[in-house]
């Protein structure tokens, strides 16, 4: 699926890209409780570009200039902003 195609509330999402950035991986605290940490990156396409949530161990899988595949993933609108997630049934897999 093309980043551009890619809207709110989708479920069972297949898009691949190159990683153009990543934040700094940040400590957040969990609705279940306990800690996390969270990285936004960038994934860019010939369509255009979605922010990526990474969590913990994902995090240290992607690079800068990777080019990553996710799989069963969905989307959501965080801060006004349409982003593609993992999920915990969902598959990161770098190309």
């Amino acid at each position: 699926m093309n980043i551009k195609d890619l809207r709110d509330g989708m479920r069972t999402v297949e898009a691949e890209g190159e990683v153009i950035e990543i934040s700094t991986p940040r400590e957040v605290s969990l609705r279940t409780g306990g800690q996390a940490k969270v990285a936004d990156a960038t994934l860019k396409d010939e369509t255009g570009t979605i922010k990526l949530s990474l969590w913990d161990n994902q995090i240290d899988l992607v690079t800068k200039g990777a080019r990553v595949k996710v799989s069963n993933g969905y989307t959501n609108n965080f801060r006004g902003e349409v982003q593609l997630n993992i999920g915990r049934y969902g598959k990161l897999e770098v190309l």
